[in-house]
């Protein structure tokens, strides 16, 4: 497995959440990577993104809630999610911003099963 999430579940808004994806290989420590979401009918969302130097952005809609960073000697990247909101409702995945650092054996863009997070109002 080259990209394993986890830490997903179900949550009362105003809660939180910590995800956390581990990953294989040793390109981790030089990789930008990026939590993304995707929610019932709608598209992919890139929410939040970490250079390998730890700059970190955000997409609108999490400023202020939600927090990426990551921990090169164990290759793994975090998520924590504050103040959580229905509208936050999806399966989160992890990967490298842009995607392609991880490759299935077909060369397609590799993505993990992801983490699903559920916020109840």
């Amino acid at each position: 497995v080259q990209l394993m999430e986890s830490g997903g579940g179900l949550v009362q808004a105003g809660g939180s959440l910590r995800l956390s994806c581990a990953t294989s290989g040793n390109i981790f420590r030089i990789a930008a990577m990026g939590w993304y979401r995707q929610a019932p009918g709608k598209q992919l969302e890139l929410v939040a993104t970490i250079t390998p130097g730890g700059t970190t952005t955000y997409v609108e809609s999490v400023k202020g809630r939600f927090t990426i960073s990551r921990d090169n000697a164990k290759n793994t990247v975090y998520l924590q999610m504050n103040s959580l909101k229905p509208e936050d409702t999806a399966v989160y995945y992890c990967n490298s911003n842009p995607p392609g650092l991880w490759t299935t054996r077909d060369r397609h863009d590799y993505w993990g099963q992801g983490t699903q997070v559920t916020v109840s109002s």
